[in-house]
């Protein structure tokens, strides 16, 4: 008998796991979000279905480039839930990415979002790594009109090795993808990660680890 219990216990909790693993199905034709709201969500609240509009389904601007004028030589301009409410628990976002001449989007993870790249105007270089142990780079040459995955919570990257403009489009497998630059995250948290700490992970003299993180 107490076996026959253990055993439904445990078909119960696999159970229970796999309804978990996923997010759950849509209870309604959308959830438009209310920015205004004070209510704490995973995510955003509702807002009034009678207080809804076409705009909140809407955006324009993808058609104008982005500002390329940084260190980095690219530009990301999202469409998601920031810009459009209405994409509030259907778990798709967009993103335009511009790169001038040896542009770079350095390497970064979506940790909540995977990232398939097409690209609409020129050449990119393109890559990922795999996860401890391993740490395997796959990397790829992009021509017009290419696609490429970027798998959800891996290190990954794009570098305009040329000298013309590029153009490409993301789709991201959430409303709210985020985004963690690695140096950014590394080198430059508020307040920074102890130079001792850094200096041993990276296996370099306090002196270098100062020198990055005063970039930052």
């Amino acid at each position: 008998m107490a076996s026959t219990w253990f055993f439904l216990l445990a078909l119960l909790a696999v159970s229970i796991s796999n309804a978990f693993a996923s997010d759950p199905s849509q209870l309604q034709d959308f959830c438009v979000a209310d920015k205004m709201s004070q209510v704490l969500v995973n995510g955003f609240a509702c807002k009034d279905p009678a207080a809804i509009t076409v705009e909140d389904f809407f955006f324009s601007g993808l058609h104008m480039a982005g500002n390329t004028s940084n260190r980095q030589g690219s530009a990301v301009t999202g469409v998601n839930v920031a810009q459009i409410s209405g994409l509030n628990t259907l778990g798709i976002s967009l993103a335009r990415v511009d790169y001038a001449p040896y542009g770079l989007n350095p390497p970064h993870i979506h940790p909540r979002a995977t990232e398939i790249l097409t690209i609409l105007e020129g050449s990119l270089y393109v890559g990922f790594v795999t996860s401890n142990p391993e740490n395997k780079l796959f990397t790829k040459v992009l021509n017009k009109g290419d696609v490429f995955v970027f798998p959800q919570g891996l290190i990954h990257f794009q570098f305009n090795y040329g000298t013309k403009d590029v153009i490409a489009l993301a789709a991201l497998s959430s409303q709210n993808p985020g985004v963690i630059t690695i140096a950014n995250a590394v080198f430059g948290s508020k307040p920074f990660i102890l130079d001792d700490i850094l200096a041993k992970a990276f296996q370099v003299e306090k002196k270098i680890v100062d020198r990055i993180q005063a970039q930052f």
